[in-house]
Parts: structure tokens; C-alpha cells; sequence
């Protein structure tokens, strides 16, 4: 399991055995089910699909700083908040590809998009700044 969200266990553990080996990995849970889509904001928004129970952990401060920095790099790049999450794994040194899944074209067509955007330094270093926990924060030499 591998997104902006859930990032500590692969990165501390997987990541540098993969890296050492030259094994690349396909991650799952790409858009942290369905979270990293922005469809979650706030805990009313659960019940727009069975998914929904899921990202109920997800709806804290992380979480929120996390979505702030999807929408405003959304925006600079024109794409969906999903678009960019799995655009960001797959910039993960390693990473072969991102698994995700879509319930309609319009999501489908999102997930394309991801494999057309090249994130620049700026977005990659916001998204990680976001979505870093305090551990990785402190590894990194960055605040939470």
C-alpha cells in the first residue's frame, strides 16, 4: 500500500530493499480508497459510496493539508486531485506503477491523465511537504 497518505511503512522498510534489489514495485491503494480523489472533505461526504467508511480515518488535519495540496497543485496543472496523487507515486523512485481503481468514465479518464503529467520539483516538494508525517518530517529536516 503506497500513496500521498499512506507513505511510512514502504518508505522506511520496502522502499530501500526494492531500490538495493532493483525490483520495482506496483503499489496499491494508489488513491487511498477514493480519498485522495478529493470526493471525502468532510464526514457527511462518507455516505456517497460504500467506499466511504474507509477514508473516515483520513479526515483529519493530515488529511486536510493533504487535500489543500492536491487542489493547488490541481489547479496549476489543470487535472484532477486523483490525477496528481497517482502522478506523484509514480515520481517515487521504484515505483512502476500505481494501482487504482474507477467506478465511471470520468474517473477512468483521470487515471489516464495521471500517465501524461511529468510533476515538476515545485509540486513534488509541496505534495511531500503535505503529506510527510512528523517521522518522516524529522528524517527529511523538514516541519510537519
Amino acid at each position: 500500500m503506497y500513496n500521498l497518505y499512506d507513505r511510512a511503512e514502504f518508505e522506511q522498510t520496502l522502499a530501500p530493499l526494492c531500490q538495493e534489489q532493483d525490483i520495482g514495485v506496483i503499489s496499491y491503494y494508489g488513491l487511498a480508497s477514493g480519498f485522495l480523489t478529493g470526493k471525502y472533505r468532510s464526514v457527511q461526504d462518507l455516505s456517497k459510496s460504500v467506499r466511504g467508511q474507509r477514508v473516515r480515518m483520513y479526515l483529519i488535519e493530515r488529511g486536510f493539508r493533504i487535500l489543500a495540496a492536491l487542489d493547488q497543485v490541481a489547479a496549476r496543472y489543470e487535472a484532477a486531485p486523483a490525477s496528481i496523487a497517482l502522478a506523484w507515486v509514480m515520481a517515487q523512485p521504484g515505483i512502476t506503477a500505481p494501482i487504482a481503481s474507477a467506478t465511471s468514465l470520468e474517473q477512468l479518464k483521470a487515471l489516464v491523465e495521471a500517465t501524461k503529467l511529468e510533476l515538476d520539483r515545485q509540486a513534488l516538494e509541496l505534495l511531500d511537504k503535505a503529506s510527510a508525517e512528523p517521522a518522516i518530517a524529522r528524517e527529511a529536516g523538514t516541519a510537519a
